[in-house]
C-alpha cells in the first residue's frame, strides 16, 4: 500500500499489485484503504508506480526549464495559472530536494531513453539546501515563511545553466504538462492501471491535478489530440519524452480521445 504526504490529508493509496500477489490480497487490501477512509486504485508494479511515474517527468522539466534560464518563480506561477495547487519548484522544497533527487534517480534510471538530466538539485542537496526542511532549498524559508527569494540560488544556478533563455508561459505549460502526458499514456499502453479513469484519479488525488480539468487524460482530450500532436511537433527535437506515443498517434487518426 503506497500511501501519499501527508497521509492525513491526502486521499488516495495506490494498491501495488506484484507478479505473485494474489486476488484475495488484493480485494483485501482495496478494502482497509476504503475502511480508514482513502480512495485506493489498484497499480501494476513498475519504478514510481502511478502517481510518481508521471509526476516525475513533470518536476523534472521545470529542472530543464530552470537551467534553460527560466525563474523559479515564472515556473511555478505558469503551474498555479494553469490550476496546480503549488508549482513544480515549490513542490520540490515541500517533498525535500534530496528526496526528489534520490526518487528521481530510480525513476530517471528506469526509463532512461527518455529522461532528461540536469545538476541543479545535486548541487543543492550537496550544498546542504534540501528545502523547507533545512530551511532553504530553491526558497528561503524562514519561521512562518511560505517560501522567500534568495539571492545565494543564483550562485548555484551560474553553474547549472545550459543556456540564458526566456521562456515564455505557454512554453512552460507546454512542457510540464505535455511531458505528463506522453509519460501517462505510456503507463496506460503497459496496462499499470485497467483505465484512463484510473490514471486522472490518480492524478487529481495524488498531485492536486486541477478537477476542473478532469486529469491529464481528459484534459488532452479537451484540446484535441490532433492539435495536442502539432504541439508536441514543437518539442520534439528536445528528446523522446516529447515523442507521442503510438496510442496517441492511432487515437488521433481515428478522430477519438482517451476517453472515447
Amino acid at each position: 500500500m503506497h500511501f501519499f504526504n501527508p497521509v492525513d490529508r491526502m486521499p488516495l493509496v495506490e494498491v501495488i499489485r506484484g507478479e505473485k500477489t494474489s486476488d484475495e490480497t488484493v480485494v483485501t487490501l482495496v478494502a482497509l484503504a476504503k475502511r480508514i477512509g482513502k480512495t485506493p486504485i489498484v497499480v501494476r508494479d513498475c519504478p514510481g508506480f502511478l502517481v510518481n511515474r508521471i509526476l516525475f517527468p513533470y518536476l523534472n522539466e521545470a529542472l530543464v526549464m530552470l537551467e534553460e534560464g527560466a525563474s523559479p518563480r515564472a515556473l511555478d506561477q505558469a503551474a498555479t495559472d494553469f490550476g496546480m495547487p503549488m508549482g513544480p519548484i515549490t513542490l520540490h522544497d515541500l517533498v525535500g530536494l534530496d528526496t526528489a533527487l534520490y526518487a528521481g534517480q530510480v525513476i530517471n534510471e528506469a526509463f532512461a531513453d527518455r529522461a532528461a538530466t540536469c545538476r541543479i538539485l545535486a548541487e543543492l542537496v550537496g550544498a546542504g539546501r534540501l528545502g523547507q526542511k533545512s530551511g532553504a532549498g530553491f526558497y528561503r524559508y524562514s519561521k512562518g515563511s511560505r517560501g522567500e527569494d534568495d539571492p545565494v540560488l543564483d550562485e548555484f544556478l551560474a553553474k547549472c545553466r545550459t543556456k540564458q533563455r526566456n521562456i515564455d508561459t505557454e512554453e512552460i505549460i507546454d512542457r510540464l504538462f505535455l511531458s505528463m502526458l506522453t509519460e501517462a499514456s505510456r503507463v496506460l499502453e503497459e496496462g499499470i492501471v485497467r483505465s484512463a479513469a484510473d490514471v486522472d484519479m490518480g492524478l487529481i488525488l495524488g498531485t492536486g491535478f486541477p478537477s476542473h480539468r478532469g486529469g491529464i487524460l481528459r484534459w488532452a482530450d479537451s484540446q484535441g489530440l490532433v492539435q495536442i500532436l502539432e504541439r508536441l511537433k514543437r518539442y520534439e527535437p528536445l528528446g523522446r519524452r516529447f515523442q507521442p506515443t503510438e496510442q496517441m498517434k492511432q487515437l488521433a487518426a481515428a478522430g477519438r480521445g482517451f476517453f472515447d
